[in-house]
């Protein structure tokens, strides 16, 4: 396991955020209002970061304070962006990876490894969409039904 960042961040209560690639606009927008009030709240989200929506709930949580945990489904790169890299200064962002940095590319294996460690890692796990065929929907069967947050609350 590689990390980059604060590592005291996992001391955090941490929300679980893996989410299907395709979901509908009405999901969107009710996981928007439901990022911010966690940005608000000063909760800690940990999510792949990767998809679309999950890309837009990291930029909505970048304008808060709260500390945040990105696992990557690939090895950590050696260059940062210069907003990842000022959070990190700020002692507000944990980057993890289960792979070594020879591992360039995500590929459905290891973004399958990746949410497993996001669910492991969390003490609850919000989902606000779920594809019966994807591979989320997977996921969601074997996450206990206690740790799921089933609501947008």
């Amino acid at each position: 396991m590689e990390y980059l960042g604060n590592k005291e961040i996992l001391n955090n209560y941490k929300i679980g955020f893996p989410c299907s690639r395709k979901v509908p606009a009405d999901i969107i927008l009710k996981t928007y209002y439901w990022a911010i009030k966690l940005r608000n709240d000063g909760k800690c989200v940990i999510s792949g970061f990767h998809s679309k929506i999950e890309k837009d709930v990291f930029d909505i949580l970048l304008k808060g304070s709260q500390p945040i945990i990105i696992v990557l489904a690939r090895g950590s790169k050696k260059r940062w962006s210069k907003e990842i890299t000022e959070q990190i200064k700020n002692n507000r962002l944990l980057i993890i990876s289960p792979f070594n940095e020879k591992v360039k590319r995500n590929n459905s294996v290891q973004a399958k490894k990746r949410n497993e460690l996001i669910v492991s890692l969390s003490d609850k796990v919000f989902i606000p969409f779920v594809k019966n065929d994807g591979s989320i929907y997977e996921l969601v069967r074997s996450i206990k039904p206690e740790k799921l947050i089933n609501n947008f609350d």
